[in-house]
């Protein structure tokens, strides 16, 4: 999640765990109309507990949407450009759903958790989009849309330590769930549907239990020696190492799956027509105008959202999206959007009035060993 600043608004929803971040000394910001911890501390030592033992975060603001019954599958063929009704009871799967002109709504994880049950999971600031446009697009099939949202919060564990930890509370078989898998459980005495997806670029656990369990099951994985309570900052810096897009960045109603580098994830061949088809499938056919690319400072100043990316003369061709000091490399690194046509040598980001060089690099910049 992005490492937004902006002053806590006393008026924004808390998640079930808003009194636990408060007793933590958390620095809590707005972040999509919810209070969030941005960090308890230092969000580099959060960072680094994430990638060399475990981290504990509140995702209880993502959105939680249920579609049920005998057409559920199909529905969500149709309203996401996936191809997920072949997919098998508890797995789960990356996907999008897009505008009729291609455009990214919002990416998503979609978790089949019975033969008529599915579980969409939405970032924060999309949630509602996403539950009214797919209401909107099962109007037809035999299916039914439930936001469960606020009956639920969403706990992750990550880091490499992360299984042998969550073993201690759970009687599940961890070895035997895979990446981009989920079952249901009992973890700290607490009934859960246990994920095995992530977004840090570590091994790691998502949680979905009731509102009423965070509490107690927070306060249960925290006594564990060498487990760390991370905010939204290492969130950001964890996932910006991976490679992996934050939506508002680099994914927005103004760019497509394609541009973004993850036209994989659109299914063209699939049986159901879906909402965006027409206008994917032409420019499946046409290079993009622009590209994703990795970028790693060779100063120390670190490119920001928003800066411009450019060429040996000045000349503007592409803009960052996301950018920091990565903790992991000791470099600042960006993620940035440039122009087709723009060459990789010779390039530069313009921090402040300064022309920063920087080296073009293939995502993600970290990859677990």
């Amino acid at each position: 999640m992005p490492a937004d600043r902006t002053p806590a608004d006393p008026t924004a929803r808390r998640t079930p765990l808003h009194d636990v971040h408060v007793d933590l000394g958390a620095n809590l910001v707005d972040f999509a109309g919810f209070l969030m911890p941005l960090r308890y501390a230092s969000e580099t030592a959060e960072h680094r507990a994430v990638r060399t033992g475990a981290g504990l975060f509140d995702l209880s603001h993502m959105g939680e949407i249920f579609l049920t019954g005998p057409d559920a599958g199909t529905a969500l063929d149709h309203a996401l450009v996936g191809n997920l009704s072949p997919m098998k009871v508890g797995r789960a799967r990356y996907t999008m759903i897009c505008a009729p002109d291609g455009g990214v709504l919002d990416d998503l994880i979609v978790y089949r958790l019975a033969d008529e049950t599915w579980l969409v999971v939405a970032n924060a600031a999309n949630a509602d989009v996403v539950r009214d446009a797919l209401a909107e697009r099962v109007r037809g099939f035999d299916a039914a849309v439930d936001d469960r949202s606020a009956a639920y919060a969403l706990i992750a564990l990550q880091g490499p330590h992360a299984k042998e930890i969550l073993a201690r509370f759970t009687g599940a078989t961890l070895d035997g769930l895979k990446y981009y898998a989920v079952l249901a459980d009992r973890v700290a005495g607490v009934d859960a549907l246990i994920a095995r997806t992530g977004y840090t670029g570590e091994d790691g656990f998502e949680l979905f239990v009731d509102a009423g369990d965070a509490v107690g099951l927070w306060r249960e994985l925290a006594a564990v020696d060498g487990v760390v309570p991370c905010g939204l900052a290492a969130r950001d810096s964890l996932r910006l190492e991976a490679g992996m897009p934050l939506y508002g960045n680099e994914l927005t109603a103004e760019t497509t799956p394609f541009e973004a580098g993850l036209g994989r994830v659109v299914k063209l061949d699939k049986p159901v027509d879906f909402v965006g088809k027409s206008a994917l499938a032409a420019q499946a056919q046409t290079p993009a105008g622009r590209r994703l690319v990795g970028l790693v400072a060779r100063g120390r100043r670190a490119p920001r959202k928003g800066y411009a990316v450019v060429t040996s003369d000045g000349s503007p061709c592409g803009v960052v999206t996301s950018g920091a000091p990565s903790p992991t490399l000791g470099k600042p690194i960006a993620m940035a959007y440039l122009d087709t046509g723009a060459g990789e040598s010779g390039l530069a980001v313009d921090v402040r009035g300064r022309a920063e060089p920087v080296d073009v690099v293939a995502l993600p910049f970290y990859k677990r060993p």
